[in-house]
């Protein structure tokens, strides 16, 4: 029952003591707690990705788009729906795993080789920079890389999880956000060179990061 005083379709009440449940198995958690704030970091990076995603879409509607960035937009969509793969298997209490199933509440070893696949497929299409890169040469690079950090976090959080489930550390979920996050990078260096941009570096007088 709900404990609003109002009927809500969302809205329950149930975490106003500041806690929440799992997908799986396990008493309630508070909000801060280690699996929270893993399964919340990426929840943020999903919603990240969607600034890319509108982005890549309103290039499109203004007829902008070049041929680099041709299935872009798709890719970005595949990711997030990804991610809610991997937030499913961190919201799973640790004796609940068996409940889980690949590619859809555990990520798989055929996630991470697909990442793997792009990763080499998008690599191989751009000019690699030289330098370290600033972000905001585009709208759409600054929203990949935006994603990128947000990502990081997640996976920073997931690790140190990872340090109190051996499972998890057992698992394909950490190496598939650290492939992810080395995407995301190459991702924004495409939406750069596709709006023929080059990467603004680090360090003031070194000219761009590809060159010519």
């Amino acid at each position: 029952m709900s404990r609003l005083p109002f009927d809500s379709a969302v809205a329950t009440g149930r975490g106003d003591d500041g806690t929440t449940g799992l997908l799986f198995g396990g008493a309630r958690v508070y909000k801060d707690d280690l699996r929270t704030e893993a399964f919340g970091a990426v929840d943020e990076a999903v919603a990240a990705l969607g600034l890319a995603r509108a982005e890549l879409a309103a290039m499109d509607a203004a007829r902008t788009r070049t041929p680099a960035f041709t299935g872009l937009g798709d890719l970005v969509l595949r990711i997030q729906r990804e991610l809610f793969v991997v937030g499913a298997e961190l919201a799973t209490a640790p004796e609940a795993r068996d409940r889980q199933r690949d590619g859809e509440t555990r990520v798989s070893p055929a996630m991470v080789d697909d990442i793997d696949a792009i990763l080499r497929e998008m690599e191989a299409g751009i000019e690699l920079p030289r330098e370290f890169v600033v972000p905001g040469e585009t709208r759409a690079s600054a929203a990949l890389e935006m994603a990128r950090t947000v990502l990081r976090r997640a996976e920073r959080r997931s690790v140190t999880l990872a340090l109190h489930d051996e499972t998890l550390a057992a698992g394909r979920l950490l190496p598939y956000l650290n492939r992810l996050a080395d995407l995301l990078w190459i991702l924004a260096r495409v939406a750069e060179q596709g709006e023929a941009r080059e990467s603004t570096v680090a360090r003031p007088g070194r000219g761009t990061a590809t060159g010519s």
